[in-house]
């Protein structure tokens, strides 16, 4: 990052729509937001506040037509944005989707199997290849429009769901990094919309809730479900904003809801002695989103005609209409995503799944978002005890919020909103708790864009920080060296690498303490963690195994440089807490020649 750069810049890299924020730290504007230039059909151009995240492969006899428009889609092959979508909806065999969910998929993270029913002649595509793509359009769209401050000279944060995994949030860096993007922050998608609205409510945010206060970000968008709790605590006679507990990765949101009417009109179609096949009923999808949007957004519409895809192998041939009307979509979507249900229930699994099945994402089985979140906040409260907790919160066996902020696409719907409250307040209405405030975002498309250009003026200390503390300390094992006693291991210690209250988003060093890494060859590394412990980091525990409770071990080859056989090298330590949960342990070799890098998922302890 270059710490004169006057911008601080947040990208929100979505299933369904990216979008660009920056703030200009020399003017008084606050987040503004990037108008991209996209195409939008064939030879029309327009600057719209979003790209859609939507790729297209486009016929070789298309590819005048579409490409090169702008300035920088030369040497491009593919078309995203919005006519991406729109031409894709028509072909869509050569439409690429929600990529940013494939990124967790262990087939779809680096081969190159998108579009997924792609026709023989088209050349297929990673994930990472598409993130790229949606990336490297951003960057292109902002340095054309500030030549004399390249996007690879500012700081950058780049929003992720709270859920993903290390693998997912490495290769989110490594599109960021091909995409020509030079320093990077990775930030969590909920906690960057409620960084939107602080940002929106400056200091009359302490006007809207109190100390004792648990707010629930609930962020449904195009292909996750994410589940945060935010809570309000009182230092030094200031309210201090402490992220507690995030849920699990769950595969479930918009799409899933485009695919449920997609099968509905389907089978209406079905009984009509209609029949598709399997590519145009993606393409149905694609035609249903947007009439869900439409139905949803224009409460006077009764129904709306959706369009199937021909049957052409090429561009259309012939198209089949329908009608999804809003009845269907309210019985369909209400039921199926977000059906009431007591704070008891659970979401359900499959008794027995089959074992061979086509590639696909790993969706959650159970739809009913609901018992997600009531899973949720039963988990959590089970998960984080009772330290630091507010005496209503300890009485019960439920993390219960007293105030939510909606964020995502799907919760822009009344409909699915009213619903969440209605049902939340029964839950506290069960434990005599009063209804929920509700917190107010003014623009839940551009929110989280819009929070992680303001997260970039907090890191330089120019805005409130939600503060996220490791609660318990964390150890690497630390294998002691003594001479070979038959029937006797070498004794395990543990070093203090990431002691309790250490924040996300800060480093800690090991000065003058040298260690011996095993480079060259596949070595375990073990990690323990201690819930009662209050050690610095540092500190060495004799008897790890002991003292200490064992988590998952790393199993890793760490490659030395220019050398073909194992050694040992001296290396000095330092600890980061990433924004996103991850413990990433540096190995960095005393002669500064070097380093390596151990991540280890807190979130998922």
């Amino acid at each position: 990052m270059n710490p004169d750069s006057p911008f601080s810049i947040g990208i929100d890299l979505g299933t369904t729509n990216s979008a660009l924020a920056f703030i200009h730290h020399e003017e008084a504007e606050g987040s503004q937001i990037l108008s991209i230039p996209q195409l939008i059909d064939r030879n029309l151009l327009d600057e719209l506040p979003t790209l859609p995240s939507f790729l297209y492969c486009p016929l070789e006899e298309e590819s005048s037509n579409l490409l090169g428009h702008l300035q920088w889609e030369t040497a491009n092959e593919h078309l995203v944005g919005t006519g991406a979508r729109v031409l894709g909806e028509k072909i869509p065999q050569r439409l690429i989707s929600s990529a940013k969910s494939w990124l967790c998929h262990p087939e779809g993270q680096k081969q190159a199997i998108l579009p997924l029913y792609a026709p023989e002649d088209l050349t297929r595509i990673s994930a990472v290849d598409a993130a790229t793509a949606y990336l490297q359009h951003l960057r292109e769209a902002w340095d054309e429009s500030h030549l004399q401050e390249l996007i690879s000279d500012q700081q950058v944060t780049i929003t992720v769901p709270a859920s993903f995994d290390a693998v997912a949030r490495e290769l989110t860096l490594q599109a960021a990094t091909a995409a020509g993007f030079s320093t990077i922050t990775l930030l969590e998608e909920p906690i960057s919309a409620f960084y939107a609205w602080l940002a929106e409510n400056g200091e009359n945010w302490r006007e809207q809730v109190s100390i004792g206060d648990l707010i629930l970000v609930c962020d449904i968008g195009g292909g996750t479900t994410d589940f945060s709790l935010i809570l309000v605590r009182q230092e030094e006679g200031s309210l201090q904003l402490d992220r507690i507990a995030v849920g699990d990765h769950i595969l479930l949101g918009g799409d899933n809801m485009d695919l449920t009417l997609a099968r509905t009109l389907q089978l209406k179609m079905q009984e009509e002695g209609r029949q598709l096949q399997q590519w145009q009923f993606f393409g149905l999808a694609h035609s249903c989103r947007k009439a869900k949007e439409q139905l949803l957004q224009d409460a006077e519409l009764e129904s709306v005609s959706v369009v199937v895809p021909g049957r052409g192998s090429r561009l259309v041939g012939g198209t089949i209409s329908c009608e999804l009307t809003r009845q269907e979509l309210e019985e369909a979507l209400l039921e199926g995503f977000f059906s009431t249900c007591g704070v008891e229930d659970r979401p359900t699994q499959n008794a027995q799944r089959t074992g061979l099945r086509t590639l696909g994402l790993n969706y959650a089985q159970d739809s009913r978002i609901l018992r997600h979140l009531a899973q949720f906040l039963y988990e959590s409260r089970q998960r984080i005890g009772d330290e630091g907790l507010p005496e209503n919160i300890l009485k019960q066996d439920f993390l219960a919020p007293s105030a939510i902020l909606f964020n995502g696409g799907a919760t822009k719907a009344p409909l699915f909103r009213d619903r969440i409250v209605e049902t939340l307040n029964g839950w506290l209405q069960t434990i005599e708790q009063p209804n929920l405030k509700l917190l107010e975002l003014s623009d839940p498309d551009l929110a989280v864009a819009q929070g992680a250009a303001y997260y970039g003026s907090v890191q330089r200390g120019l805005g409130l920080r939600i503060r996220s503390a490791n609660t318990f300390s964390y150890y690497i094992g630390v294998e002691s060296t003594m001479p070979a006693i038959p029937g006797m291991p070498p004794f395990m210690n543990g070093l203090c690498v990431a002691p309790s209250g250490m924040e996300e988003g800060s480093e800690v060093k090991l000065p003058g303490m040298e260690f011996g890494l095993l480079v060259g060859e596949t070595a375990q590394f073990r990690f323990f963690i201690s819930r009662e412990r209050k050690d610095e980091a540092g500190d060495l525990l004799e008897n790890a195994e002991e003292e200490l409770e064992e988590l998952a071990s790393l199993e890793v080859c760490l490659e030395m440089e220019d050398a073909t056989e194992s050694q040992v090298v001296p290396v000095q330590l330092r600890t980061l807490l990433t924004e996103v949960g991850a413990l990433e342990l540096w190995c960095e070799k005393t002669d500064g020649s070097q380093q390596w890098k151990l991540e280890f998922n807190l979130r998922n302890e």
